[in-house]
C-alpha cells in the first residue's frame, strides 16, 4: 500500500512539496481553506510536470500518473487521515501557526509527523503547548523543493529524537537532501549563511565599492560555479595544497582582517535601496519578472538535470 502524505497551505511551497512527494511516490492529500486555491495549485501543478518530464525529473513517471496521486481534499479531518507526514504551509504568522497545529496535533494520526515549512519561526514558539508537541518540528525547504533539494530539518527542544531521524529519512527516501540541525536557532541554517551574504553584498553597494551588477557577477560567474556542486568547507578543503588545515594556516588572517569592517550593518531599505532597485530594473525591467522567474525555474531544471547524471556517473 502507498503511504499518505498531507498538504496544509496550497501556496507557493505547499503545491511545490506536492509536486516533490507525489513524483516520490507518496499520496498526496492537499488541503487549503480555500478549495478555490487548491483548484489553482492543481492546475499549475500540472503545467510544471510536463516541463519536469521534458527534463527527465519525475523519476520515470509520467506527468498523469504524478497528478493523479495528488488528491484535494475539502475535508481537513480526511486530509490527514493515513498519512504518515503532514507538511504545514501556512503564513509566516505565530498566531495562525499556534491555531493551525492546535488543529493538527488534534486530528492527526498519532505517529504521525507534523512538519512545518516555515522560514523564520522556531518551532518551539508554535508547538509548546501541544499535547504531542514531541512529534512536531519544522522542515524548511528552499524553494522550489521539487528542484532543489536541501531542506532544513530543525527540532524543538522536546522533539523525539526518532521523529528527527524518521523525517530525515522520509526526506531521503523522497529524494531530498536534509540538514538535520542538532538544535533551533533564529535564521536556521540556510537564511543565516544566505542573510551574511546579503548583508555583505548590500554594504558594497552602499559604500560605493562595487554596481549591482558587479556583486552578482562575482556570485553567479564565480562563487556559485563551486558552490553549485560543494560547500564552503570543501571548497576550502580543496584550495590548499594540505587539506582544509593548510587553508586555514594560510589564510584565516585575511578574514581576521576584514571581519571587524563587517560589524557595521547597512539598512536594506535605506537610500542603498534605489541604488539597488534602479540597478535591477536596468537589467530587468518590472514587467518582465514572471517571464524571468519561469526562466529561472527552467534553468533550475537543467541543472537538476545535469547534476542528477553527474551524480550517476561520478558519485556526488
Amino acid at each position: 500500500m502507498t503511504e499518505k502524505t498531507a498538504i496544509i497551505g496550497s501556496g507557493f511551497i505547499g503545491r511545490a512539496w506536492a509536486i516533490s512527494f507525489a513524483r516520490a511516490g507518496y499520496e498526496v492529500a492537499l488541503w487549503d481553506q480555500s478549495s478555490e486555491a487548491v483548484a489553482k495549485a492543481r492546475d499549475y501543478v500540472a503545467e510544471v510536470l510536463t516541463d519536469l518530464e521534458r527534463n527527465d525529473l519525475l523519476n520515470g513517471h509520467s506527468p498523469e500518473a504524478v497528478l493523479e496521486r495528488i488528491t484535494p481534499e475539502a475535508d481537513l479531518a480526511k486530509a490527514l487521515d493515513g498519512a504518515i507526514h503532514i507538511q504545514e504551509n501556512t503564513p509566516e504568522d505565530l498566531k495562525i501557526k499556534i491555531k493551525v497545529f492546535s488543529q493538527l496535533d488534534e486530528a492527526a494520526s498519532p505517529s504521525a509527523v507534523i512538519a512545518s515549512s516555515t522560514s523564520a519561526l522556531l518551532p518551539s514558539k508554535f508547538t509548546e503547548h501541544l499535547a504531542n508537541r514531541h512529534r512536531c518540528l519544522v522542515v524548511h525547504p528552499i524553494n522550489p523543493p521539487y528542484l532543489i533539494p536541501a531542506a532544513e530539518v530543525v527540532p524543538a527542544p522536546w522533539t523525539s529524537p526518532d521523529v528527527v531521524e524518521r523525517t530525515r529519512a522520509f526526506l531521503v527516501a523522497a529524494g531530498h537532501a536534509p540538514l538535520v540541525m542538532k538544535r533551533e536557532l533564529d535564521g536556521f541554517i540556510m537564511n543565516r549563511m544566505q542573510g551574511a551574504l546579503l548583508e555583505e553584498a548590500f554594504r558594497l553597494v552602499a559604500d560605493g565599492y562595487a554596481t549591482v551588477e558587479d556583486v552578482d557577477i562575482g556570485i553567479r560567474d564565480g562563487l556559485a560555479l563551486r558552490w553549485s556542486f560543494m560547500g564552503p568547507f570543501e571548497t576550502i578543503d580543496l584550495n590548499a595544497p594540505g587539506g582544509v588545515r593548510d587553508y586555514v594556516e594560510r589564510y584565516q588572517i585575511i578574514y581576521e582582517r576584514l571581519f571587524p569592517q563587517m560589524q557595521r550593518r547597512v539598512d536594506w531599505a535605506g537610500d542603498v535601496l534605489e541604488t539597488v532597485e534602479s540597478g535591477r530594473r536596468e537589467k530587468l525591467p518590472k514587467e518582465k519578472l514572471v517571464e524571468r522567474q519561469v526562466w529561472r525555474d527552467r534553468r533550475l531544471m537543467a541543472l537538476a538535470a545535469h547534476k542528477q547524471k553527474s551524480t550517476q556517473e561520478f558519485g556526488r
